[in-house]
């Protein structure tokens, strides 16, 4: 096997490498003449996807199994030929760089937007397939697009500028709480933060995340003295914890917490007295409670085919999402403990 590197990396093997094992004739062209991109694999490396390959039929499904039980492994579709995977990697790959056929979107943002990148990558994974695009492209189609609903922030100061009521559109009125500056614990002095929380808001109920809008916003300190006195030993508690605001809940004995001088958001680990980083600031919080909305609607739509039938697809693609708006969360380092990448990856109890 030789791999070059023209911009990406490209796989290649020869005809003895191939050996006995592929004997379908157009797959067999692929790997020994032009080469398969070397990065047909999820956000953080190899590992998170497999792809087999049907040496007879030329099909690629993907294996799904438990680690537990890997006598019990099936097989889920991901492109009926290899010719089709390609295709759509570099279509998906050029939406994300916002290059080739997707140039001109370039700068442009918002729902229309997404709209529009979904029916061109749509129209794209179309082509010879007489309309009958394959579970992955579908997905690929409907999520892929969702991470230009917001741009680079300029006018909020944080990492994005969400546009404006999209949340409210998301969620529905009076399902979106937001707070005046007597809401503010004193610590919470990060103005765009601020801002964010008083005329953007967050959602009452995001899957992830669970706000009780009828409790004033308080320190991690206050949270355990006023609800749990007694029940966390204070020398527990994570360093600084009258500076860190609890925004609201995520599972038994989580918390999700701002840090009021940086805006970061962060994981607090009651269990393991520990902190772990979420999502850079609350711009890039909301967009993951949307995206997990929206993605929730999509499903819906689909009569739930899109977690049925490629649920490691729409996690990987979720955590791709993720990665090109906001690193902090499913890039963390090996090793790194994640709470949404964790969810997103867990199928029997995930919140997909």
């Amino acid at each position: 096997m030789s791999t070059t590197d023209t911009g990406g990396a490209t796989i290649t093997l020869t005809e003895d490498e191939l050996g006995a094992y592929v004997t379908h004739t157009p797959t067999r062209h692929w790997p020994t003449g032009p080469g398969l991109p070397g990065d047909l694999v999820g956000p953080a490396g190899p590992e998170t996807e497999w792809g087999l390959l049907d040496g007879a039929a030329g099909e690629v499904p993907t294996p799904y199994f438990f680690h537990d039980r890997p006598d019990l492994m099936d097989r889920r579709p991901l492109a009926p030929s290899l010719l089709t995977l390609v295709r759509f990697a570099t279509a998906t790959d050029e939406l994300a760089g916002l290059r080739g056929q997707f140039a001109a979107c370039a700068g442009r943002y918002g729902t229309k937007a997404v709209a529009q990148a979904a029916r061109q990558l749509l129209a794209l994974f179309e082509e010879g397939t007489d309309g009958e695009v394959p579970p992955f492209g579908r997905m690929a189609a409907l999520i892929r697009p969702l991470s230009l609903v917001a741009g680079p922030g300029t006018r909020s100061g944080l990492a994005l500028d969400l546009p404006p009521r999209l949340l409210d559109q998301e969620f529905g009125h009076g399902r979106v709480a937001r707070f005046e500056d007597v809401d503010f614990p004193a610590t919470l002095t990060h103005e765009p933060t601020r801002r964010f929380l008083r005329e953007t808001g967050l959602p009452e109920d995001g899957f992830l995340f669970h706000l009780d809008p009828d409790e004033p916003l308080r320190t991690l300190a206050e949270y355990y003295e006023d609800e749990r006195p007694g029940e966390f030993p204070a020398d527990r508690l994570p360093h600084r914890a009258a500076h860190l605001i609890r925004l609201g809940h995520l599972v038994e004995d989580n918390s999700l917490v701002v840090d009021g001088a940086t805006g970061a958001v962060l994981h607090w680990s009651e269990p393991d007295a520990a902190l772990y980083p979420l999502n850079t600031d609350i711009s890039t919080l909301a967009f993951t409670l949307w995206l997990l909305h929206r993605e929730h609607a999509l499903d819906e739509e689909s009569g739930h085919a899109l977690t049925t039938d490629t649920y490691d697809q729409v996690a990987m693609t979720m955590l791709q999402v993720l990665s090109a708006v906001d690193p902090t969360g499913p890039t963390t380092g090996p090793g790194g403990r994640h709470h949404g990448t964790e969810l997103f990856q867990d199928e029997a109890g995930g919140v997909l």
